[in-house]
């Protein structure tokens, strides 16, 4: 193929990022425009804060679209109708496409997800696959219909959880395998190479949004399952738990298999290494917490600041 393949690129947070740069500076493709979330309120003063791929649109005068829902919003539409792409690429956009959306391009609407389909279909795949203890997941590319995450597998990589990974480390992983499953997939279908395969019925499961309440640790639960909610929904938005009337959020845990006496929940011990907590099966040991009003420290010197 000669020509460059054109693209308008769909995308709000931090994981597109680096395929969407992947795609502007490759000599095989032409990034048109992008379309991505309107700016949110951010931090104290609640400043209009764009996202990443707005910002990196604007700094490489990229075209950017920023609709409250694109199916709403009928001028956008026509503006995309003009630009007439061979692709919409879309990943971590954030907003459901209509059918009239769907159409525009020559070819496809190419989604990345970032679990294996049709496991985990939805909104928070990579925190899910952590909490649930997974040793695997990957990405796929698919070609996006109306249903949640239903369309035509094009292309998968399989990727490795190692047993402390957290869902920020899991994300940059993921986000630096992207472009390349992205570029193949988009030149196999132009070309005529690559053929989608219909996703099978088995297996089929959902990633729902997390919930705040899902986030409290249940020290009932064991020592493998809070360490792996730990991981899964660090910083987004974190575990936690109450002392004294305080919300301490836990950031760095390790499982122990031990059980002593004692009263689930309780410390049993504390030490230069971390706080142990009895849980329902083992010991959680915090390496790191973040108490509520304050920065992230050593599990044992917030322990300190409490004379235990």
């Amino acid at each position: 193929m000669t020509n460059k393949i054109s693209i308008v690129f769909f995308g709000t947070p931090d994981i597109g990022l680096p395929s969407l740069k992947y795609f502007y500076n490759s000599d095989k493709f032409d990034v048109l425009a992008v379309v991505t979330q309107p700016d949110k309120p951010s931090g104290r003063g609640h400043k209009l804060t764009p996202s990443p791929i707005k910002v990196f649109a604007q700094e490489n005068g990229i075209r950017v679209f920023q609709p409250k829902s694109i199916r709403k919003e009928p001028d956008i539409i026509e503006e995309l109708k003009k630009i007439s792409p061979d692709f919409f690429v879309t990943f971590a956009f954030g907003q459901i496409l209509s059918q009239e959306v769907l159409d525009i391009p020559k070819y496809e609407t190419i989604n990345l997800h970032v679990s294996l389909l049709p496991k985990y279909r939805g909104a928070n795949p990579i925190q899910r696959a952590i909490i649930n203890g997974d040793t695997e997941t990957g990405i796929c590319t698919m070609i996006t219909e109306l249903g949640l995450d239903c369309g035509d597998i094009c292309m998968k990589e399989h990727i490795k959880i190692t047993p402390y990974m957290n869902c920020m480390e899991l994300f940059e992983v993921c986000a630096s395998h992207s472009p390349e499953l992205l570029e193949k997939t988009l030149l196999g279908i132009a070309n005529g190479t690559l053929k989608p395969e219909k996703q099978c019925e088995e297996g089929i499961c959902f990633a729902d949004k997390l919930k705040k309440e899902e986030c409290e640790i249940d020290w009932n639960k064991s020592a493998q399952d809070i360490h792996n909610l730990v991981r899964g929904v660090y910083k987004c938005p974190g575990a936690f738990f109450k002392y004294n009337n305080k919300i301490i959020k836990v950031m760095e845990t390790e499982p122990i298999d031990e059980n002593p006496e004692g009263q689930i929940g309780n410390f049993i011990k504390v030490s230069k290494i971390g706080i142990d907590v009895k849980t329902g099966n083992g010991i959680l040991r915090l390496k790191k917490v973040k108490p509520e009003g304050k920065g992230e420290m050593p599990a044992n010197d917030w322990a300190n600041g409490l004379h235990m």
